[in-house]
């Protein structure tokens, strides 16, 4: 379970999270909304301690995050799969290069034969053929990259997976086939997941819960038919952009 209480976090004068009450249960998929520059990205990289707060506790497991030794936060992060941004795949490293740094130290370069079938089988889980390991990201799709990157995140068979605007960038076709993937890991692997995303759309078909992040704090967290009926004038106006009157209803 993740459990985040009281996060405050600014940069300069600029207050990005001030108060953040954030929860994530176990198994479940939670996508954390908010338009852009609303720092849906400066609280997931607290999750795995890639940013640290100026007040506040993230728990995870029962392990207080900040409080973290090197070495302890080295073995959290082995139980957190982080989806980048666009992949953010190694330009000099193939497709099986960019999807074995997932795979722990221990197994990375020692057992060849261990990494050439966890890496096909990586693949396989994002759709994609194990001829694909030898391509460079030059020859890939926008789509192709972001699938590779969450072959990455899942080849150390992580608990926890966080997705960083996994649709960014991408047609509605390939955005769609990103959103349904996230869905069905979440099932087949048993992975408890959270989606940052401004896709209101797609949030909607992959969460069993969202949380809207608007002016540095949680506005709501619910179910998405909470999120549906909600009178909250900011999730109100959120929603209404993205929905017109047919979709909203469903």
């Amino acid at each position: 379970m993740i459990e985040i209480r009281g996060v405050r976090k600014r940069f300069g004068e600029q207050v990005v999270l001030d108060g953040v009450d954030f929860d994530v249960r176990e198994g479940e998929t939670v996508a954390l909304l908010g338009p852009s520059g609303t720092g849906k990205s400066v609280l997931l990289k607290h999750i795995n301690g890639l940013i640290r707060p100026d007040a506040g506790r993230i728990v995870v497991d029962d392990e207080d995050v900040p409080m973290l030794k090197r070495k302890e936060l080295a073995a959290l992060r082995t139980r957190i799969g982080y989806v980048f941004q666009n992949g953010a795949l190694f330009d000099s490293m193939n497709v099986f290069e960019n999807v074995r740094l997932g795979l722990s130290d221990d197994t990375k370069y020692r057992d060849q034969a261990f990494s050439e079938s966890r890496v096909a089988e990586c693949l396989r889980l994002v759709n994609l053929s194990s001829e694909t390991m030898q391509k460079f990201p030059a020859q890939l799709s926008g789509g192709m990259r972001k699938r590779v990157g969450i072959a990455r995140a899942i080849a150390g068979s992580p608990k926890y997976l966080l997705y960083d605007e996994p649709t960014s960038g991408l047609d509605p076709v390939n955005a769609d086939i990103i959103d349904d993937l996230v869905k069905r890991l979440g099932g087949e692997l048993g992975v408890t997941s959270v989606v940052v995303t401004h896709d209101v759309r797609g949030a909607f078909n992959v969460a069993n819960r969202l949380a809207l992040l608007s002016e540095g704090r949680i506005v709501l967290q619910g179910t998405p038919e909470e999120f549906r009926e909600s009178e909250l004038p900011k999730v109100k106006i959120f929603l209404e952009r993205d929905f017109d009157s047919t979709s909203f209803a469903a």
